[in-house]
């Protein structure tokens, strides 16, 4: 997932150099045996499509397309909640100073999605954000297992 402008710019220019190297392969590697080609091309659009997608998804993000982010498990939150940063507009450092925190303390967070960190944190930066979150609780049945 991208998380910032940097990351942004960064893949693009990735997107770009495995779309040469797409290009380049028959000519480069002509030499190697037709099915070691097919791999590396295969390899290479594999690489190149998720890259295009996480560009996809950061640019629908910024533009304020996605107005809804939907979990399906609290697994799902930090993820969640770093989309909702990019999609407020809000930078990690933008962020960091409404929490009064440094932006490398955000960067944290996010790198480790939100590992160790605390309920009233992550209520905090739901806050900050001005994101409202709904969470449905599945009970077991009754009687037990």
């Amino acid at each position: 997932m991208i998380t910032n402008d940097r990351q942004y710019r960064n893949t693009k220019i990735a997107v770009g150099e495995f779309e040469g190297a797409l290009d380049r392969l028959e000519i480069v590697e002509a030499a190697r045996p037709a099915e070691l080609r097919r791999v590396m091309r295969e390899a290479i659009e594999s690489q190149l499509e998720e890259l295009r997608e996480q560009v996809t998804e950061y640019e629908a993000l910024r533009s304020g397309k996605v107005r809804v982010l939907e979990l399906d498990s609290l697994q799902a939150l930090p993820d969640a909640l770093i989309r909702a940063r990019i999609a407020s507009g809000l930078t990690q450092k933008k962020l960091a100073a409404q929490l009064g925190l440094k932006e490398q303390q955000i960067q944290r967070y996010e790198a480790t999605h939100y590992a160790g960190v605390s309920l009233d944190r992550i209520h905090a930066v739901a806050e900050a954000l001005g994101i409202t979150i709904r969470e449905r609780l599945t009970l077991p049945s009754a009687g037990g297992s």
